[in-house]
């Protein structure tokens, strides 16, 4: 993604048109920051935090800024992906998104929100009637859990990582890790979204299960929809004949295993492009001599 905060670049860039060069590297989005952190209570929310009254946490730029980006990036057949997390930087960018594609006739935008962590519950429709594209990361609920209740209150965290909340409304959510913010690994993400729960099994049932994915969905997550949401759909992201090999062995089903054993499963090999780049029982010297 192209980071407007170096508008000098990103503008003559974006003009350019979008960057197609192999399927390794595609320059085609624009990273946009709507909001702070909830750590932070930076988070842009409609109503002041419920542990710290007063405060409603912080836009980074105005919507006409936000607005003016868009539009750029659609004419020039650019996606947009904004970082929002509280329900007042996810409304605006909702808001932006919804004009911007009222002013340019886009036939497939994929516009993302980057985390979407607190949604206010009217707004969840809106993502799937747009067309937005929800990009998650489920470990941010299992990070954040053990605090976020106190920062939003009991009604608006009804809102907050709401999975199944937007796959019930109709969306694709993309899910990814947020490194180096969260560990990197996508099984830890995978764990999270099925569980709701830390790797020591905490809270017993999972935060809030309603909002859990299933298996499926959570694998889906971090393949096929991950890739349809980087327009990559037709390279990877399953394994059908025509696209890449890209593909990992583990040494358990995840589709047949206890949720619990998801944290216990190993990488068996890596390969990337029909090439072997990690193989547990080669070591690397002998893969990179092939």
């Amino acid at each position: 993604m192209l980071d407007a905060d170096d508008s000098t670049f990103a503008t003559e860039r974006i003009r350019k048109g979008p960057m197609m060069d192999d399927e390794y590297l595609m320059v085609r989005s624009l990273k946009l920051y709507a909001d702070g952190a909830l750590g932070s209570r930076g988070a842009a929310m409609i109503e002041p935090y419920d542990d710290d009254p007063g405060n409603t946490g912080l836009m980074q730029h105005p919507r006409e800024v936000l607005l003016g980006w868009t539009v750029l990036a659609l004419e020039n057949g650019y996606q947009v992906c904004t970082h929002a997390i509280g329900d007042k930087g996810n409304r605006v960018m909702l808001d932006v998104y919804e004009e911007a594609l009222s002013r340019v006739s886009v036939t497939d935008a994929r516009l993302r929100i980057e985390h979407a962590q607190i949604i206010h519950l009217d707004d969840i429709p809106r993502f799937h009637r747009l067309g937005v594209i929800p990009a998650m990361q489920p470990t941010h609920a299992t990070s954040d859990m053990y605090w976020a209740e106190d920062r939003v209150g009991a009604e608006r965290i009804r809102g907050a990582y709401a999975w199944r909340s937007l796959i019930d409304a109709g969306c694709l959510i993309a899910c990814g890790s947020d490194f180096p913010v969260e560990a990197v690994g996508p099984l830890l993400g995978i764990y999270a979204a099925v569980t709701r729960q830390d790797p020591k099994g905490w809270p017993k049932g999972g935060w809030y299960p309603e909002e859990k994915m299933t298996i499926e969905e959570a694998v889906s997550g971090f393949t096929r929809h991950a890739a349809y949401a980087r327009f990559a759909e037709n390279i990877n992201g399953t394994l059908e004949v025509g696209k890449l090999a890209d593909l990992t062995v583990l040494d358990k089903d995840l589709m047949a295993i206890a949720p619990e054993e998801i944290l216990t499963t190993n990488v068996v090999m890596t390969v990337i492009g029909g090439q072997v780049v990690y193989s547990a029982t080669t070591n690397e010297s002998d893969i990179h001599a092939r």
